[in-house]
C-alpha cells in the first residue's frame, strides 16, 4: 500500500495533546487543503471559525458535554455549513434566490464534511492528531449564538487540533464485505456478528477506558432514545427550512 493509504487506514482519534503550538504557516495550509476537497458545483458551502479565545474555547467544551480537550489542544475549529455566502452571491447577479429548500442543507452539510475531513488528512499527514467534536450540536443554538454566526450557517462538528501525547490503538472497522455490495444490497448479520466478536476483544484489550461491550452494543444510547431532537426546530430557526 502506498504511504496516503496507509495514513487514512490508521486514523485514531486524539484527546490528549502536548503544549507544542502549530505553526500559524501550517494551519493555513491545512485549511488551503481542505479548501481542495470536492465540492458540489464550485458552491464551497462552509465556513471555517477559528476559535482562539481562551474562555470561548472553555464555554465550548463545557457546551459539548464536558469535553476538556477543546480547551486544551493546540488549536480549535468549527466547521459551519454556509449557505449565506453562496445564496448572497447568487443574489448580487439578480438571481430570484429561494431559501431553506432541503438540497441546500445537504449540500452545504456534505461541503463541510467533505473540506474538514481533507484537513484532518493534511493534519495527521504532518505528524498532528485530531479529534472532531460532534457535540457543539448538544447546544447548537449557545454556540451559534457566541460565535455570532448569521441566519443560513450552522455549526455541523468542532475539529480539536495538537501534537498528540498518546498513543490509544486504532479502532478496528467493519469487514470491507459489509459495506462494499455488488450491484444490490444485501443482508450482511454474519459480518456483524463477526464484526461484534472483533469489537468485543478490541474493549477489553485497548490500553484507555477498556470495557465489556461492542458494536452492536455500543449503538444502544443512539437508538434508545431520540437523539438531538432539538436539531430540526434549530436547522429551521437558521434558515434551512427543509422545504
Amino acid at each position: 500500500m502506498n504511504d496516503v493509504i496507509e495514513l487514512l487506514k490508521s486514523h485514531r482519534s486524539i484527546r490528549k495533546f502536548s503544549d507544542r503550538p502549530i505553526p500559524k504557516e501550517l494551519l493555513l495550509e491545512l485549511i488551503q487543503a481542505g479548501q481542495g476537497a470536492a465540492t458540489s458545483s464550485h458552491v464551497q458551502a462552509y465556513t471555517v471559525i477559528h476559535v482562539k479565545n481562551q474562555a470561548n474555547r472553555e464555554q465550548i467544551a463545557e457546551l459539548a458535554g464536558g469535553q476538556g480537550y477543546i480547551a486544551t489542544c493546540a488549536d480549535f475549529l468549527v466547521f459551519c455549513a454556509d449557505m449565506k455566502r453562496p445564496t448572497e452571491a447568487s443574489e448580487r447577479t439578480g438571481a430570484n434566490v429561494v431559501r431553506g429548500m432541503t438540497e441546500q442543507l445537504l449540500v452545504a452539510t456534505v461541503d463541510t464534511a467533505l473540506m474538514a475531513q481533507n484537513v484532518a488528512v493534511a493534519a495527521e499527514s504532518e505528524g498532528l492528531g485530531i479529534c472532531y467534536i460532534g457535540g457543539i450540536r448538544n447546544n447548537p443554538q449557545e454556540v451559534s449564538d457566541l460565535l455570532r454566526l448569521p441566519k443560513h450557517v450552522y455549526p455541523v462538528f468542532g475539529m480539536c487540533l495538537g501534537y498528540p501525547d498518546q498513543e490509544p490503538e486504532v479502532k478496528p472497522r467493519l469487514p470491507v464485505e459489509a459495506v462494499l455490495k455488488e450491484d444490490y444490497y444485501t443482508e450482511d448479520g454474519e459480518q456483524v456478528e463477526s464484526f461484534d466478536t472483533t469489537m468485543q476483544a478490541y474493549y477489553r484489550a485497548r490500553s484507555s477506558s477498556n470495557k465489556d461491550t461492542d458494536w452492536s452494543r455500543n449503538l444502544k444510547p443512539l437508538f434508545d432514545n431520540k437523539l438531538r431532537p432539538h436539531m430540526r426546530d434549530f436547522l429551521i430557526k437558521r434558515g434551512f427550512e427543509m422545504k
